[in-house]
Order: C-alpha cells, then sequence, then structure tokens
C-alpha cells in the first residue's frame, strides 16, 4: 500500500505566536521587576529607570492584546516592530540586570528577532533576519574562557541552541514553501498553456475589452469572425471599428462598460468589408474594475448560421407534414366527386341526341378531369411519402436507375447532358423513397436548363465537419446533384421545398416537397446553394445507419 508523503510540521499562527511572545514578555517583565526590587535600595535611579520601562512595556503589550484579540485587528509590520521594541528594551535591561557581557541571555535577542521575523511580511521579514545576523555578531557572545565554566554560559549556551532550533524550523518551513510556491507556479503556468490551447482552438470568437474601449484580447476565431488583425490593434481603442462590424455586440460591450450590464444567450449580426452578413450568437460578462472605475468586458460570439438554418429546416418539416395531412384529406374529398362527374359526361356524350359540340365540351371535361386526377395523385403521393421498409441500398445503383429513366422523359432535352460520378455507397433506406429523390432533382434539374447544360450526380461519403452546426448525423453519407442551369430566382430560393411553389410554368410545386420530406423520413438533410447565372446545387446528407427507434 502506498503512503502519502509525511507533511512539514506547520507553524503556529500569527495570532498564535503572538500569544507565546507576550508570554514571554510578561516573564522577562517579572525578571526585570525582581532585579530592580533587588536594587531598589543601592542604586534607586536605575531601578526607578527599570520599572518605569516595564510599566511602559505592560502598557504596549495591554495594548497589543486589546488591538488583536478585543478588536480583531490584523498586525502589520509597524505594530509588530513597536512590540519588538519593547521586547528588545526588556532583554536589554535583562542583560545589564545580569552582568552585561558576561549575562547569559544576549541570545534572547535572536530569539526575538526570529519570532518577529516568523510574524511579519516577506519585506518586514527581511529586516528582522538581518537584524538578526547583527546581533548574532554582538560581543556579547563572548566573553572570556573563565565564563565557559559558570552557570552563565551554560544558560547561554541554551538559550542559543534554542534560537537556532527556532531559526532551523523557521528555514525548514520556508523551504517547504518555496516548493510550494514553485509548484503553484508551475501548476499556474500549466492552466495557462491550456487555457491558450483553448482560446486558440475553439470555434467561439473571445473578444476582451478594458475599461476605456482598448482591445485586450481577441483569440484567432474571433479574428476570422469579425476580419480584424488582433496583434496589431491589441491596445488600442476598438469601439467604433466594433460599432460598424457588429451594432449589436458594441451596444452589449458599451452597455457592460457603462452600467455593468451582462448579456447572456442573444443575437446579433457581423457585417464583413465584402458585404457578407451572418447572424451570431453573443454573451458578455465583466471583470474586476480598473483605477477608472470601469470594467473590463469579454464578449463569447459564435456564428450561428448553421444553427439558423437547421431551426429553418426543422420548421420547414413541420409545415409539411400539415400540408400532407390537408392535401390528403382534399385529395379523398375530391376524388370521388371527380369520378363520378367524368362517367357522367362520358355516358351523356354517347347519348343519340348529343350533336358535335356537346361531344367536344364533354370531351373538354373529360381531359380536364383527367388532368385534376393527376393533381390528385400527386398530392396523395406527397401525403403518402413515408419510409416503410429499410434495408442496405446501394445509393450509386440507384442513382444509375433514375438517371437511365430521366434520360427517357420527354422534358429532359437532348443537349442536356447528365454524368454520375461517385463510387459505390450503402446506406439502410427505402429505395423507392431514394429513387423518387433522384428523379425528383434531376428531372427538375434538366427541365430548368434553358440552353446546353451539364447535371452531374455525385454520390460518397461526407465528412461531419461538412454538415451544417448543429446537426448530429453520425457516418454521413453524401448525395449531390450540380448544374450548370440558370440557377434559382432569389424570390424563390427561400420558399424551394415549401409546397406549390414552382418557377416553371405548369409544373405543381410538389416535387423539391416530395424530395424534402422523403430526406426527413431518413433522418437526413437537404441544402440547396445557387444563384442566379452560376447553376444550382442540391446536397443531401443521409445517416448510412438507420437510428433504432422509429420507422414511420
Amino acid at each position: 500500500m502506498a503512503h502519502s508523503p509525511a507533511t512539514a510540521p506547520a507553524l503556529p499562527s500569527q495570532r498564535t505566536l503572538l500569544s507565546w511572545i507576550f508570554a514571554g514578555r510578561l516573564m522577562l517583565a517579572v525578571g526585570n521587576l525582581a532585579g530592580a526590587a533587588l536594587i531598589w535600595t543601592s542604586d534607586p535611579s536605575r531601578a526607578f529607570i527599570i520599572s518605569t520601562t516595564v510599566s511602559l512595556g505592560l502598557v504596549v503589550t495591554a495594548y497589543g492584546y486589546w488591538a488583536v484579540w478585543v478588536r480583531r485587528r490584523h498586525p502589520g509590520n509597524v505594530f509588530l516592530f513597536c512590540q519588538a521594541l519593547v521586547d528588545v528594551a526588556l532583554v536589554t535591561l535583562l542583560v545589564h540586570l545580569t552582568g552585561g557581557p558576561n549575562s547569559a541571555f544576549p541570545a534572547l535577542y535572536i530569539l526575538v528577532t526570529s519570532s518577529y521575523a516568523r510574524s511579519c511580511s516577506p519585506s518586514g521579514a527581511d529586516s528582522w533576519s538581518r537584524s538578526r545576523r547583527r546581533c548574532s555578531t554582538l560581543p556579547t557572545y563572548t566573553g572570556d574562557t573563565r565564563c565557559a565554566r559558570d552557570w552563565a554560559s551554560g544558560a547561554r549556551i541554551v538559550i542559543i541552541l534554542g534560537s537556532y532550533a527556532v531559526v532551523a524550523l523557521l528555514a525548514t518551513r520556508l523551504r517547504q514553501a518555496g516548493a510550494e510556491r514553485e509548484s503553484l507556479q508551475t501548476e499556474l503556468r500549466r492552466a495557462r498553456l491550456q487555457a491558450d490551447d483553448i482560446l486558440q482552438n475553439i470555434r467561439s470568437g473571445v473578444l476582451t475589452i478594458d475599461g476605456s474601449g482598448r482591445l485586450a484580447f481577441l483569440n484567432p476565431m474571433g479574428e476570422r469572425l469579425l476580419q480584424l488583425d488582433g496583434p496589431r490593434m491589441t491596445g488600442h481603442p476598438i469601439l467604433d471599428t466594433l460599432k460598424h462590424r457588429s451594432p449589436e455586440m458594441w451596444a452589449a460591450m458599451v452597455s457592460a462598460i457603462r452600467h455593468g450590464r451582462k448579456v447572456s444567450r442573444s443575437e446579433g449580426t457581423v457585417q464583413h468589408d465584402d458585404g457578407r452578413v451572418f447572424p451570431i450568437g453573443l454573451s458578455t460578462t465583466t471583470f474586476d474594475r480598473d483605477a477608472d472605475g470601469r470594467p473590463s468586458v469579454t464578449a463569447i460570439f459564435t456564428d450561428i448560421s448553421d444553427l439558423k438554418r437547421i431551426q429553418e429546416l426543422n420548421l420547414r418539416a413541420e409545415r409539411l407534414e400539415a400540408v400532407a395531412a390537408l392535401s390528403a384529406s382534399l385529395a379523398h374529398e375530391i376524388r370521388n366527386p371527380l369520378a363520378s362527374i367524368r362517367s357522367s359526361v362520358e355516358q351523356l356524350a354517347r347519348t343519340a341526341q348529343a350533336d358535335e359540340d356537346d361531344r367536344y365540351l364533354a370531351q373538354l371535361i373529360v381531359r380536364e378531369s383527367d388532368r385534376l386526377s393527376r393533381l390528385l395523385n400527386e398530392f396523395l403521393d406527397f401525403a403518402r411519402v413515408r419510409a416503410t421498409k429499410f434495408a442496405p441500398v446501394d445509393l450509386q445503383a440507384v442513382v444509375t436507375a433514375a438517371v437511365r429513366m430521366v434520360r427517357e422523359h420527354p422534358d429532359c432535352k437532348a443537349d442536356t447532358e447528365i454524368r454520375v460520378q461517385g463510387q459505390r455507397t450503402v446506406l439502410e433506406g427505402d429505395e423507392d423513397l431514394l429513387y423518387r429523390v433522384v428523379v425528383n432533382l434531376v428531372l427538375n434539374a434538366a427541365q430548368a436548363a434553358k440552353g446546353p447544360a451539364v447535371v452531374t450526380v455525385t454520390t460518397g461519403p461526407a465528412k461531419v465537419g461538412d454538415l451544417p452546426l448543429g446537426n448530429n448525423i453520425e457516418h454521413p453519407l453524401r448525395l449531390e446533384v450540380r448544374d450548370t442551369g440558370p440557377g434559382i430566382p432569389e424570390e424563390l430560393r427561400d420558399r424551394l421545398f415549401e409546397p406549390f411553389v414552382t418557377g416553371r410554368s405548369g409544373g405543381s410545386g410538389l416535387g423539391l416537397a416530395i424530395v424534402q420530406r422523403a430526406v426527413e423520413a431518413h433522418r437526413g438533410v437537404a441544402l440547396v446553394d445557387s444563384a442566379p447565372g452560376k447553376g444550382t446545387k442540391f446536397t443531401i446528407y443521409f445517416p448510412a445507419r438507420r437510428a433504432s427507434e422509429v420507422i414511420e
């Protein structure tokens, strides 16, 4: 069994040491008074001086007791110095009474200075240590060789040994304190290195401004988010620049500096010089006030563009579910009456009384009824998007089959080239739904082309870092459909996956809504990137393995 290392004996506290000093002072006072009583008749003036000094020492002792134990004041270096003067005076009287140079008590000077060195602050302790060294060189330590044989020399040796025992104890404790301080400094350096490493690598920006509005710290992520040169701007005013970059962050920092107000989980925006604007999450906190009374302020901020996008995707999925339920209800309600109308019109057109105009109108009604029936079927397809059978599926094979079908579609022009790239990509999914996803995306790209165009379909594994922040797809796979067409108009881009939204004449606006619902059924995420005249890219991320909790 391992044993913990032995700890060095702890030194007494300052109050305990002072109580010992005061007890020793009382003993010195009693000894001096006894000596004064012995010489009162032979040398009254000298006895009077001794008695007066002892009385003054007792008054100072009483004051020290009242200040330290009654008023609970912390003894400072000046207080301890005054107390030490009293002890030195009492020791001097005792040495004088007991033989001067041949006295046994000069070593008490060392004991006094060592005790007060333990009680003082480091600067005061240094002064007392120097005093102790001076006392150690006093000639009163030595006497003639005859004194070594009398009782005074023996007592002197005992006191000197006791004094040096105290000094040795103090030295041991100081060495231990020095080792502890070195250990603490090492731990502090390591903590600082760890903090620096964290600040250098976290995905949030950290900005600190002092009370006068000057930049104190900006980590690398903060430099990238705000497009600022942190090392060059450190120590310079930054509030005006921050007001231009992020008005919300500027307002939060100013409010914290002036009024000490903190912000938690607020939102704002950051604008770059190139015109790009993106949302940020923002929190601020304040630290100790500067000399002018103003606190320094630290802001922690993060680009939440991906998080906003995920929230929009979730809202979109909820809206699609509601529309799907409504579409299914309407389709069932309309289909039966529509079938009755179509059947009745056909029968009326076959009667003998029907002329040429009646037959033409009947054919028109039947044709429009069929169109409405196809639209109702699309509504039902949209409402029935459910993943019912999950099995390992090669997404590359699904893409190849879907592209082969789209190439034969009447809307796929001869000058539209469709390419398939990537590798064998296996995931757990519903093959029919995946087929519909690819067909809708590729067919939309082919239909949107207004001239020669290239549609490229790519499959393969994806990196977790490619996904939007806040998405937790494990082992993601990627399906990408990119075209060189005219792009998506800006007014349609934000509503692209909503039902009945289309930029093509004659379209139902349900194709991309079906894609969105199919992707949601696989617990994936669909993203679009498009610009007018620069083509469109749809990127869909699927989990390689289906979560075990749900089959809709």
